[in-house]
């Protein structure tokens, strides 16, 4: 096997993916990492921000792509995937080969996208059919030394790809939203159907690497110092949301977001107290929308454990 290793210097952009929904500023980031021999982007984001990726690519003097990584195929990631490939029609793809026949067939992605998000996924865009010429495996990415971590819980598909000295870790560290002061915010990302065990495994894996990643890209949002502090916080952080719905359940299922919320603001530093109070007002509505998608996903967990 050749040796492909990207050569020379390297460059990594963040470039943010603003949408029309309240609060979606420094939420959804797609990562272009660019060298002499190599060319990638992670997560292009959903189809409605492609257009404006696509013209950033081009003023960034992008004219070529040899792949697009998606660390999972939900719309807010991958849904773009296919406008980019009109694109730049010689790029192949990585995903998760659990994800491969629901993004070259997305109708029952697209399906299911409408029952959890709701007008999100309208909002989002219904994501192209991609022929599966386009998709390689993880053996096509080692001659460039693109390692795939499998971090299942955010999704049974879910992936993470270290290469060079970062991480990108797509959401199984959870949705990072950068701060004035340079506080942490962080929350967990769960969906309807979250596995738990899943998650803390995965990121004991990320916790195992060796060495340990210089730098973590957040797909939800920027690119942070380190790499391990943030895996254990994360950790730390879906036992105790776990545990605060686990005790309201035992209550009461009445005003139950809101009186989680309220245990979080309490007891989470790294969510609440004067975290939280840091955040504009239509990131607050927005972090709090979410809150019940996450409320499914934990009611989910316990109701099958």
């Amino acid at each position: 096997m050749n040796k492909k290793t990207a050569t020379g210097p390297s460059t990594i952009d963040l470039i943010g993916l603003n949408q029309t929904l309240p609060g979606h500023r420094k939420f959804i980031g797609c990562y272009l990492w660019r060298s002499k021999t190599l060319t990638y982007i992670v997560d292009p984001g959903p189809c409605a921000s492609i257009n404006y990726l696509i013209k950033e690519l081009s003023r960034l003097g992008v004219k070529h792509i040899d792949y697009v990584l998606l660390t999972h195929i939900h719309l807010d990631h991958g849904g773009g995937t296919a406008q980019v490939l009109k694109a730049f029609p010689y790029a192949k793809v990585y995903c998760h080969p659990l994800g491969i026949r629901h993004i070259s067939d997305p109708s029952k992605l697209w399906e299911g996208s409408k029952k959890v998000l709701g007008e999100v996924a309208y909002i989002f865009g219904k994501p192209d059919k991609i022929p599966r010429t386009y998709f390689v495996t993880e053996q096509d990415l080692k001659p460039y030394d693109i390692q795939v971590i499998m971090t299942p819980g955010h999704a049974a598909h879910h992936v993470s790809f270290v290469h060079g000295k970062i991480l990108y870790a797509g959401e199984a560290l959870g949705i990072r939203y950068p701060l004035k002061s340079k506080k942490l915010y962080l929350r967990p990302a769960m969906p309807p159907r979250f596995f738990l065990d899943q998650a803390l495994k995965s990121l004991d894996r990320i916790l195992a690497l060796d060495p340990e990643p210089e730098k973590t890209a957040f797909a939800h949002y920027g690119i942070a110092d380190g790499c391990f502090e943030y895996a254990k916080k994360a950790q730390g952080q879906l036992r105790l949301w776990v545990s605060i719905v686990q005790d309201l359940l035992t209550q009461s299922d009445d005003n139950l977001k809101s009186r989680f919320h309220d245990e979080l603001l309490l007891r989470d530093s790294l969510y609440g107290q004067s975290v939280f109070d840091e955040l504009e007002d239509d990131i607050k509505e927005r972090e709090y929308h979410y809150l019940s998608n996450t409320l499914e996903g934990i009611k989910g967990y316990l109701d099958n454990n």
